[in-house]
């Protein structure tokens, strides 16, 4: 999946960031926090900080100690919580699968261009079918009002 953008959800006041499978027919929105919707704005917008972020550092880190990301997966889905991991390759080749939240494994993702993967079984419990996304799209901009506007900024 790729990250489609970051949206505001204004009943919450927290930053959606949007998954998007190949065949753009069906998206994945997770809620994520604050900071790391930040740091995978800064990606999307290409934009390169003065200092090291944090997911910065950790892919820094990684690669400084001989290992690789191969991929994210986004593997669960329990109690509303997307749970996921981080697989990367040492130097020797061995793999590991490091726990993390969705949101920190998307934006080490984006950093180390690998691929974000989603199981299956989660998108059947939680994705939006395009129809369905224009719809609640729709609905979010309706409740919308104008001072709600550039409230978030990346």
């Amino acid at each position: 999946m790729t990250v489609r953008g970051l949206i505001m959800d204004p009943g919450s006041n927290m930053p959606v960031v949007i998954l998007e499978n190949a065949d753009s027919t069906t998206f994945l929105p997770i809620w994520i926090g604050v900071c790391e919707a930040n740091s995978i704005a800064l990606v999307l917008e290409g934009a390169a900080p003065p200092r090291p972020m944090t997911h910065d550092l950790m892919r820094d880190l990684l690669e400084t100690a001989g290992c690789v990301v191969d991929h994210v997966f986004i593997h669960s889905l329990e109690d509303s919580v997307f749970k996921a991991w981080i697989q990367i390759r040492d130097a020797r080749s061995t793999t590991h699968q490091v726990d993390s939240r969705p949101s920190d494994a998307i934006a080490i993702a984006l950093r180390a261009k690998v691929d974000v993967l989603v199981d299956p079984a989660v998108l059947e419990r939680a994705v939006l079918s395009e129809a369905r996304t224009e719809e609640a799209v729709r609905e979010v901009l309706e409740k919308l009002r104008p001072e709600d506007l550039g409230d978030y900024e990346m």
